[in-house]
């Protein structure tokens, strides 16, 4: 299996790869790397980096590498608009039919992407989203505590049968993510907006790595209100949710 040279131009990628990122230059190139490695010569792919408002050498850097590869995009935010918004916006911008996520500061490991796309093509149109559950989690004992009182407030909410909503390792059916309400938050909320829709999900256990450099840019699921306000609305989503009629059309020559 060879996880070589950049693909062609005329190969229309089956799998968009999204990674949000902000002032992240030193981990920009080692996450391609493993990225390539782990997806070569397995599916056509695309890897779009959301460049969301760095003021580092972010934007300097994804130039250089985008140079003589075709697979390798930037979108750039003109000022830092979050998680959510930076994960849409790629997701917007695939050309591929399943997208998988993941953070852009090397604490996911690309290793994990290929069971998680397999779950996706396996489920043929049922699983919507398949997420990634840490194991071994390597941040800090304040934010573990932080991530177990919100994921079991959420959990006991929503019912929505996820223990780790936090990681960033996710893929799904693009058409799925764009057919949910937006709002900001978005990402941490999609198992149960998944279910909301009447898909399937299904987990993958992946191990959690150290961060290689710089410090957290996107707030941990520690801002308390914002929290609630988020955790009350998609709970009105699901509730306020109506069965789908079943359409066909009739036609004249109808026997």
């Amino acid at each position: 299996m060879n996880s070589g040279p950049p693909q062609s131009v005329s190969v229309f990628p089956a799998v968009s790869i999204v990674v949000p990122v902000r002032n992240e230059a030193d981990n920009i190139a080692p996450l391609i790397a493993e990225i390539d490695a782990a997806l070569g010569g397995r599916w056509p792919y695309e890897i779009i980096y959301v460049n969301d408002g760095s003021t580092d050498a972010t934007g300097t850097v994804l130039l250089g590498l985008m140079r003589g590869r075709s697979d390798l995009r930037q979108l750039r935010h003109t000022e830092s608009c979050g998680q959510s918004s930076a994960v849409r916006s790629g997701v917007r911008a695939a050309r591929g039919l399943i997208v998988a996520t993941l953070d852009g500061d090397g604490q996911n490991d690309p290793a994990f992407l290929p069971a998680l796309i397999t779950a996706i093509e396996q489920g043929k149109g049922r699983i919507g989203l398949v997420a990634g559950q840490r194991v071994g989690r390597k941040d800090t004992a304040f934010k573990r505590l932080q991530s177990r009182i919100a994921n079991g407030v959420r959990g006991s909410i929503l019912r929505d049968g996820t223990r780790d909503t936090g990681c960033g390792l996710k893929a799904f059916q693009r058409d799925a993510f764009l057919m949910l309400p937006y709002f900001d938050g978005l990402h941490r909320f999609l198992p149960a907006l998944m279910r909301r829709e009447g898909f399937e999900i299904a987990y993958v256990d992946v191990k959690d790595r150290p961060r290689r450099s710089g410090v957290s840019n996107y707030g941990f699921f520690d801002r308390l209100w914002v929290g609630i306000m988020d955790l009350a609305g998609v709970w009105w989503l699901i509730r306020r949710k109506k069965k789908q009629p079943v359409i066909t059309e009739v036609t004249s020559d109808a026997g």
